[in-house]
């Protein structure tokens, strides 16, 4: 509702979070970092984003994945799972996840979007 007060028109704003759909979600499951809580109190799929911007009459203009992401979260969520970081595996599961979202962008561990008003 605020996004959609303080949007000018012709403006664009940029959200970036993280997408619970993705394969290092799936595989880390409750020890996936990008959960975040309690900084991140709600967590969104790219249809529940679209949903929601589509409530306040906004408009998903483009979608873009964060392919670094996908490591960071795997290097954090290894740590949460193991106590430790298992650095090997993070970065497999890093490369799964993103070569999962080349077939699938929907689908990268984090995505940013740009968003403005609907016309």
């Amino acid at each position: 509702e605020q996004i959609e007060k303080l949007l000018k028109p012709s403006g664009h704003v940029f959200i970036a979070v993280p997408n619970y759909t993705s394969k290092d979600a799936d595989d880390y499951q409750q020890y996936w970092a990008a959960y975040d809580v309690p900084r991140h109190l709600y967590h969104f799929s790219p249809k529940s984003m679209e949903a929601l911007v589509k409530k306040h009459g906004l408009i998903i203009e483009l979608v873009q994945p964060m392919w670094y992401d996908a490591f960071y979260v795997s290097m954090l969520s290894e740590s949460y799972k193991h106590g430790k970081t298992i650095y090997v595996n993070a970065l497999m599961e890093g490369l799964t996840s993103n070569w999962k979202a080349l077939m699938q962008r929907n689908k990268c561990s984090s995505l940013i979007y740009l968003i403005t008003k609907a016309s």
